[in-house]
Order: C-alpha cells, then sequence, then structure tokens
C-alpha cells in the first residue's frame, strides 16, 4: 500500500465536521474512526485559549500521524487542531484515521489523540471570572500516551 495521505491543520477558525468527514471519506476506505474534542466548562470555564509555535506544531502533528501510518495500513489521516480562544461547547480538535477494517481505524484513532495531547506544543490558558490560569498536561494524558511506547 503507497504511503497514506496525510492532512494536518492548525487554525483559529471553526472546525467543519462536515468537510473534514466528506474529505476522509474520498479515500473509499471501509472503516473511518474520527474523534471530536470539545471545550469543556469544568469549574466555570469561561474561555480556553490556545497558544501555538507556529511550524513546530504542524510538524508535531505531522511527526504524530506519521507514527500512526507506520503502525497500521492506513488510507488517511486527517487532524484539525484550533488555536486562539475559545468558549464552552466550541470543538477544539479534530482527528480522523481511515483504513481497510475497522481495528486499524479505531486504533490509529486513539493513537492520534493520546499521541497529540503530550507531543504537540501547545499552551493552554482557561479563563474562570477575572481569573487566568495556564494548564499543565495532566498525568492520565501522559499515561494515556504511554500505552503506545
Amino acid at each position: 500500500m503507497n504511503a497514506a495521505p496525510i492532512r494536518v491543520a492548525v487554525q483559529r477558525e471553526g472546525i467543519d465536521l462536515a468537510a473534514e468527514t466528506l474529505l476522509i471519506e474520498a479515500t473509499d476506505a471501509g472503516a473511518i474512526a474520527t474523534f471530536t474534542g470539545l471545550v469543556r466548562a469544568d469549574d466555570g470555564v469561561a474561555t480556553l485559549e490556545l497558544e501555538h509555535y507556529p511550524g513546530a506544531t504542524e510538524a508535531a502533528l505531522r511527526q504524530v500521524a506519521e507514527g500512526a501510518v507506520a503502525r497500521w495500513s492506513l488510507a488517511a489521516v486527517t487532524i484539525v487542531h484550533r488555536v486562539g480562544p475559545m468558549q464552552p461547547g466550541e470543538r477544539i480538535v479534530f482527528v480522523a484515521a481511515a483504513a481497510a477494517h475497522r481495528g486499524a481505524a479505531l486504533e490509529a484513532c486513539a493513537y492520534l489523540i493520546d499521541r497529540l495531547k503530550t507531543d504537540a506544543p501547545f499552551w493552554k490558558r482557561e479563563t474562570r471570572g477575572d481569573t487566568a490560569t495556564w494548564v499543565e498536561p495532566r498525568d492520565t494524558d501522559h499515561a494515556a500516551a504511554a500505552r503506545w511506547e
């Protein structure tokens, strides 16, 4: 099988799930697994703002996608991540893996989200009322990523 096409985007605008799904469905794969992450309103979060290092962030996401392609026989991989200020309920990330069969698609999708949570250089700041705090990756994020090592 030829190398799977990889689509990586870091953007300020919202994520269009319909458009992203149509793009990955065009691969004619037998299975497509997706994950969409939303901004949570945990403990009164009013705004989540993500900053990134342009160029380095995209390269890190591409490396995560290439890691999935190296592990599973995939038809395509998509990672779309937002940056900038976002409100609870807004889409923050979309990942998709297309494969001939569901097992590879599901595992690759889980790998993509687990690895990008720790491997991509994003800085998160949550605002609650008048207080803004920087958020460190959680121990559970590191544990999820470590299961793929």
